[in-house]
């Protein structure tokens, strides 16, 4: 007995909250291309999602019906994602990954669910930020786990291991990220911080001589800078960023704008989210732009 388009709605959208259908031919190159990648991604939802696949020559008479209730079924492969019995969203031809995977995320958000990995993520993004390194780092490696190729992840790893006092730890993640995602801001970030806490440690073991140093020479501002990278490589990021900041409100051109470079350096290292950045960051913008 032939399916009705409204049955195929009613069978596909309990099996999971939001279903994924998959229309495809055997001799389409697009569709070979798109397959693994779209598996993976499913995959990676953990459960969230159930991918069904329909070949349009194995199954001519359930395409027609398909297409009867707006599916472009003759732009193949096509990946139609049915909530509650409607469909939600649809994505045609064959996509990179990274595609796949934030289609995926965008109709679970409409849907109030979410990815496993961005649940992860953002546990271990609050956990970093809470000072707890080292459940930080078990969450990014399990986040690394489900989706090896995500930049936030390699990203968070690298900080999680700056913060636990592991550059040796830090150096090896940083070599293990894919080439690929080397110039991604979360990478990017991350290998500057990795740098500024390599160098800080250094500085920050002569922290307690450079303070006395300062207040004997105030007009000095070679030793102010050396003061800030020592501040920072002891922790104290507010009183680093400020230390820049004096060098910017007495001579704004010192060593060639060296304040402002280190300060901005000081930024990307740390991030944006980090509480120390946005007020350091405002009082520059007044600074230069006053």
């Amino acid at each position: 007995m032939p399916i009705s388009a409204a049955s195929c709605l009613r069978f596909w959208t309990p099996v999971a909250r939001c279903p994924f259908l998959s229309i495809s031919g055997r001799w389409c190159g697009p569709c070979k291309q798109l397959t693994p990648i779209l598996e993976r991604a499913v995959t990676a939802a953990g459960g969230r999602v159930k991918l069904v696949k329909v070949d349009v020559e194995a199954n001519a008479a359930l395409a027609a019906q398909l297409g009867q209730i707006g599916l472009p079924i003759q732009s193949i492969p096509l990946v139609a994602a049915f909530y509650k019995g409607q469909i939600l969203d649809i994505m045609q031809g064959a996509q990179p990954e990274s595609e796949v995977r934030r289609f995926i995320e965008q109709v679970l958000k409409s849907t109030g669910a979410s990815l496993p990995s961005a649940d992860i993520l953002a546990a271990a993004t609050a956990a970093l930020q809470d000072g707890q390194a080292a459940e930080a780092a078990s969450l990014y490696a399990s986040l690394l786990e489900i989706e090896p190729e995500n930049p936030e992840g390699w990203g968070g790893m690298i900080r999680a291991l700056i913060a636990l006092d592991d550059a040796e730890g830090a150096d090896e993640a940083l070599s293990q990220v894919p080439p690929k995602l080397s110039d991604h801001p979360a990478i990017s970030g991350a290998r500057s911080a990795l740098a500024l806490h390599k160098e800080s440690r250094q500085a920050a073991s002569a922290l307690d001589g450079l303070r006395a140093e300062c207040a004997a020479a105030p007009d000095d501002l070679a030793l102010r800078f050396r003061l800030a990278g020592a501040l920072n490589g002891a922790g104290d990021k507010s009183e680093a960023a400020e230390t820049l900041l004096e060098i910017i409100r007495k001579d704004r051109e010192w060593n060639e704008g060296a304040a402002r470079t280190e300060l901005l350096r000081f930024f990307e290292a740390w991030g944006n989210s980090d509480p120390a950045t946005l007020p350091a960051r405002r009082k520059l913008s007044a600074l230069l732009f006053s």
